[in-house]
């Protein structure tokens, strides 16, 4: 009996020690250490008004209910320093300027994309995380920054998923509050500087309201781990957005258990110059009206939408639709990036560009990009908006021909959601300004429904609901909808050649950030890393994309894991096909088209380059049959 309990307590103790093993690498994730630029240039993309502007306007999302007050005042699980710091959060590689301070768009001294907005109701200021957080970017060379408005992030921002790696955002978060909850003396501090003089007889309630935030994060993180819904790892800069907006929407929204989906597809993000001029908005040619788009992205992102009660009933019909989304702020949003101009090379910073070389890279890439990636304009009586002008064509390439990882274009064609519960007939639905392209309303089944389509018709209703309620009319929803144009929906096996000026501030390259830089994006598959480090804002100017070697906080991206492959999009002599889409491009070509890259769209430098005959492009061998 007595070995028994003595069996007992070292069982127990050595769990004791695992659990705090585990709480401490959990609430201390494995980052890179904070380094601050000694200087951040900025480009002229845009006025400084615009730029703070698309910095901190709101969109509506909530993080779970948490309070800016609140996230503000939080400290680390581990001491007293607070959890907000901009030295602390742009280690998850969130973007701060050398000492920045608070502002009037700023008050909490937060990082690029963090905003705040109040509640019509009660009042009370959301943490709100807007665009800009995931489409602001910056490289960094020789201790000097260079901010990309309109790029890409390098942040790790999505993962809920607790992992002794760590590195989530969302994850240490989460442990901020869990320990600010459970210690009293910290909950004490917490509670003295959000309630002021409102202290202590408004304690309770505040820990009451903050135990719910606290419940729907932890939630989340437990749902998201039980289902195994992330099984490939985002790490640094991607997001698998369409598995986690169809998460939140089809899942969370519907508070249907078996409408959750495997998102194992991470994406990075685009870059946002130009996008106003493109047919179709969204990144993958599925969405036709910019509003519907930005809806669609705050409810992904955690904008609040309400169908059921906590029941699982539906709400009154008076209530049904209705969300946070704020249709002012995103319409100012998009607005605003119409104003964005592609960033052009600094070369002050990364050094000046080899003008015979790039006259020799743009002769290659008349032959070998153009036919994909130059902008095509339409004239008025072909286009889907004519009163946009200019609009471009894009061209959607199918995973056939691309080659390049299909989980992405596979996992939003072949999804399918149940959204019976909502009780739509189609004659309600004939009503909706939706057009469905390659698709009619007769053959769409309200219990096995794609991302896309029910997805189209939510957002109608949601728009609805949120014009109406704001008073907007129907000549002001015109100009904020986007030239009129319905919500339409396409759905193409294939991904979108977007033009190609600024491409060289957008590292990592593919749709999934699996190819660590331009050279080799030209080079032939076999010649890819297929393991490389990311997180690292250093520059390489030459090969032009983020330092890649190992260093200390760093994610390691695998090419082997599902949705992160990296073939496809090849020059490589021999048959097009499997991915191979030119010619093998010798070292020096490859050079030579990377520097005209960073020259495309500067019209000073382009008219410095000297012309160096082209020749015509070629479809290449097919060697089918």
């Amino acid at each position: 009996m007595r070995l028994l309990r003595r069996a007992l307590k070292l069982a127990l103790l050595l769990l004791l020690i695992g659990l705090g093993v585990v709480l401490y690498y959990v609430a201390n994730p494995n980052l890179p250490i904070h380094a601050q630029p000694g200087q951040l240039h900025y480009l002229d993309q845009w006025s400084d008004e615009q730029r703070q502007t698309y910095y901190y306007t709101p969109q509506g999302t909530t993080v779970k209910g948490l309070r800016y007050d609140w996230f503000t005042a939080l400290e680390m699980p581990f001491g007293t320093a607070k959890f907000a710091r901009p030295e602390y959060l742009s280690r998850f590689g969130f973007l701060t300027a050398p000492d920045q301070q608070p502002s009037e768009l700023n008050p909490g001294n937060l990082p690029v994309g963090f905003a705040r907005h109040q509640d019509d109701d009660s009042g009370e200021h959301f943490l709100d995380i807007s665009c800009a957080a995931c489409h602001t970017g910056e490289l960094r060379y020789k201790g000097q920054a260079v901010r990309i408005d309109g790029g890409a992030a390098l942040h790790s921002l999505a993962s809920t998923v607790p992992t002794l790696r760590g590195g989530g955002f969302g994850q240490a978060l989460g442990m901020s509050m869990l320990f600010t909850y459970y210690n009293p003396l910290k909950f004490r501090r917490f509670a003295r500087e959000v309630l002021g003089d409102e202290y202590p007889q408004g304690r309770d309630q505040l820990r009451e309201d903050f135990k719910q935030v606290l419940d729907r994060l932890m939630t989340t993180a437990k749902n998201d781990w039980q289902r195994g819904l992330y099984p490939t790892e985002e790490g640094f800069g991607r997001t698998d957005a369409f598995g986690r907006i169809a998460n939140s929407v089809y899942g969370d929204a519907l508070a249907e258990a078996d409408n959750y989906r495997i998102a194992n597809a991470p994406v990075s993000y685009p870059h946002l110059w130009d996008i106003w001029k493109f047919d179709w908005v969204q990144w993958n040619g599925s969405a036709m009206q910019p509003m519907a788009r930005n809806v669609g992205e705050a409810l992904g992102v955690g904008a609040a939408l309400h169908l059921f009660d906590e029941q699982g009933r539906a709400v009154a019909e008076a209530d049904r639709y209705a969300s946070s989304v704020r249709l002012h702020d995103l319409y100012t949003l998009e607005e605003t990036l119409k104003m964005l101009q592609p960033p052009q090379w600094p070369e002050a910073v990364f050094g000046k560009i080899d003008l015979p070389l790039a006259s020799r890279g743009k002769a290659l890439y008349s032959e070998n990009c153009a036919y994909c990636h130059a902008p095509d304009p339409k004239p008025r009586e072909q286009r889907l908006a004519p009163a946009r002008d200019p609009e471009w064509k894009m061209r959607i390439v199918p995973v056939s021909i691309i080659g390049t990882d299909p989980t992405t274009a596979n996992n939003i064609a072949d999804h399918r959601f149940d959204i019976s519960r909502l009780g739509w007939t189609r004659a309600e639905l004939s009503r909706l300004d939706v057009q469905l392209f390659g698709a009619s309303l007769d053959e769409l089944d309200f219990k096995s429904i794609s991302s896309a389509k029910g997805l189209a018709y939510i957002t109608a209703y949601v728009e609805n609901r949120a014009y109406r309620d704001a008073g907007i009319s129907p000549r002001q929803r015109w100009r904020m909808d986007g030239y009129g144009l319905s919500i339409g929906v396409q759905e193409k096996r294939g991904y979108k050649a977007r033009p190609l000026d600024g491409i060289w501030a957008t590292p990592p390259f593919l749709h999934n950030g699996s190819v660590a830089n331009l050279f080799e994006l030209l080079s032939p598959a076999h010649e890819r890393q297929s393991r490389f480090w990311v997180g690292n804002f250093e520059y390489d100017p030459v090969r032009v994309g983020y330092r890649s070697e190992p260093f200390a906080g760093g994610f390691l991206f695998d090419t082997a894991v599902t949705g992160n492959g990296n073939g496809g999009h090849e020059f490589r002599d021999g048959c097009r096909q499997q991915g191979v889409i030119g010619r093998a491009l010798a070292p020096d070509e490859r050079l030579a088209l990377i520097e005209y890259l960073k020259v495309l769209g500067n019209a000073e430098l382009e008219g410095q380059l000297t012309n160096v005959p082209a020749k015509a492009w070629t479809p290449g061998p097919s060697c089918e049959g």
